[in-house]
């Protein structure tokens, strides 16, 4: 099915007012970052009649605004689950099942006040065939297919500390950054090993926060307050349940999938994409995503970060809020990316890039299991 470019836009964008530590419950931080979004919008809850969230329930979060939607969206897949949520969106309000849809998310990600943890069962596929052998968390998981990439095309340790080296001199630009002192290759390898090859700093942060965003009809669009910001083209998919049944551990088939079918409905070559964004959980991700989505040959990716090009003033800005290295991870990232893409096509980010007018984000979720991939612009159909 192909659908008409441009004809849903986000019109309301916003991140929780405190990130971080923040002395506040899960429900609590749905909520903080809605009411900041349907703020940027001019919107009222009641204004809104279509939910999508991860780790509250639509139920609960509709309870807890005082809406009653007629659409609701519960996908969870892990941090690309909001990009799935867009896409849903999209599908929903050109199918006319809604017009005005809010996508929430909130997680305390480092106090746990009122945390839905997710826990593998023993009776899962993970819980009979991996867990059994000692994988015990995502450092544990995402180790295999880094290692394998590395032996394959050479990768090396300093190319993969590059990674974050880069990424904390786009946080040293943002004011909500976690982390913005700048480090050194050096500094990377220093840092405490925690699972061989990741050191300490080559590992996503854990703190507290949330977002929120609300698509609309592009029709509607040019009556809000804020420029909106125009769904160009979604892709999704998933792989294994586990890492270690993955196709090829040196790439990932859901990322290739969503990162061509978004290209595809989008109309767009790489060459015209100003700014992306690609969940960055541990640094190895975004190597991959550069891959896999086409940007850079297979095997290369890490020498394209090493000489500069997604570093402040190269080819290709890259996670330019810090990403989930420096700026924040509060468990699932996506939400944060695509806040990034919006204040970029918007002109209100930090470290903002010059002509923004296409952004990528791209996210993945529950380790290498899902992708999503959503194309925007800030030029009007």
């Amino acid at each position: 099915m192909t659908r008409k470019r441009n004809s849903v836009a986000i019109v309301g964008a916003a991140e929780t007012t405190e990130m971080g530590i923040v002395d506040a419950s899960q429900i609590q931080l749905h909520a903080d970052a809605a009411l900041n979004a349907l703020a940027d919008a001019g919107l009222k809850p009641s204004d809104i009649d279509g939910i999508a969230t991860l780790g509250e329930t639509p139920a609960s979060i509709a309870h807890y605004l005082g809406i009653t939607p007629r659409w609701i969206d519960g996908t969870t897949q892990g941090g690309c689950s909001f990009m799935m949520h867009v896409r849903h969106a999209v599908a929903a309000i050109e199918a006319g099942f809604c017009s005005t849809v809010l996508i929430t998310h909130g997680e305390p990600g480092r106090s746990g006040v009122g945390l839905t943890r997710t826990v593998s069962a023993p009776a899962s596929l993970i819980g009979q065939f991996e867990l059994p052998y000692g994988i015990s968390g995502p450092p544990t998981m995402l180790t295999i297919p880094a290692l394998r990439y590395m032996k394959t095309y050479g990768l090396t340790h300093e190319q993969l500390a590059m990674v974050a080296v880069v990424q904390r001199e786009w946080a040293a630009r943002n004011p909500r950054a976690t982390f913005k002192d700048p480090i050194t290759v050096q500094d990377v390898l220093a840092s405490r090993m925690v699972a061989y090859p990741f050191r300490l700093l080559q590992c996503c942060l854990v703190t507290d926060g949330g977002g929120a965003l609300i698509l609309t009809s592009a029709e509607r669009a040019r009556d809000f307050p804020r420029p909106p910001v125009y769904i160009l083209g979604t892709g999704e998919a998933v792989e294994s349940p586990m890492i270690s049944q993955m196709a090829d551990f040196t790439t990932s088939r859901a990322f290739r999938i969503s990162g061509a079918d978004a290209f595809a409905e989008a109309g767009i070559t790489r060459d015209e994409v100003d700014h992306l964004m690609i969940y960055d959980a541990f640094a190895h991700l975004p190597i991959f995503g550069l891959e896999d989505l086409g940007f850079v040959p297979r095997g290369e990716a890490g020498r394209f970060i090493w000489e500069r090009n997604t570093a402040p003033g190269g080819k290709l800005p890259m996670n330019t809020n810090g990403g989930g290295l420096s700026y924040m991870h509060s468990g699932h990232y996506g939400m944060y990316a695509l806040q990034e893409s919006v204040r970029q096509l918007r002109g209100t980010a930090p470290a903002q890039v010059e002509d923004c007018r296409i952004s990528v984000c791209h996210g993945n979720g529950q380790w290498f299991t899902a992708a999503g991939t959503i194309i925007m612009t800030n030029q009007q159909p």
